[in-house]
């Protein structure tokens, strides 16, 4: 007899900066898309979580994450940009983006606007109170 546990669906892990403001606005925007990943629902927890220290195990710092997180149920970890770009073909219009990710330099340009946007985020967009951040971290988002 199978275990019930096998019939559940695998969830990929969105692990996003919870006291960012730029990152929970886009958190809560993804949660009205339904993202999923690679055909996974995605569970978005704040990096502050406990939660998100274990998913990152050794790759955890503590203070404010420098990039996102995909964890996928494998235990293969995806950051920053990459990350984002694994839940493109679940989102309407995302192939045509993911498409336009494999012309020669948009990627690098993509890794290049990434890196400046996470480094000024907080400066740009401000913070926000970890609070807000976390509505209802348990719920799958299909």
């Amino acid at each position: 007899m199978a275990d019930p546990s096998d019939k559940a669906p695998q969830v990929c892990l969105l692990i996003y900066d919870g006291q960012c403001r730029l990152c929970v606005t886009a958190k809560k925007g993804l949660e009205r898309l339904g993202t999923q990943a690679d055909g996974s629902p995605i569970r978005m927890v704040p990096y502050q979580s406990e939660e998100a220290r274990q998913a990152l195990g050794e790759g955890y710092r503590p203070g404010r994450p420098n990039v996102a997180f995909l964890v996928r149920p494998n235990g293969e970890v995806s950051r920053g940009l990459d990350a984002f770009l694994a839940l493109l073909p679940g989102l309407k219009g995302g192939r045509i983006l993911a498409g336009l990710f494999s012309l020669p330099l948009v990627k690098p340009l993509g890794y290049l606007l990434y890196w400046f946007v996470a480094r000024y985020r907080y400066a740009v967009f401000g913070t926000v109170p970890h609070t807000e951040a976390s509505s209802n971290p348990r719920t799958p988002h299909k």
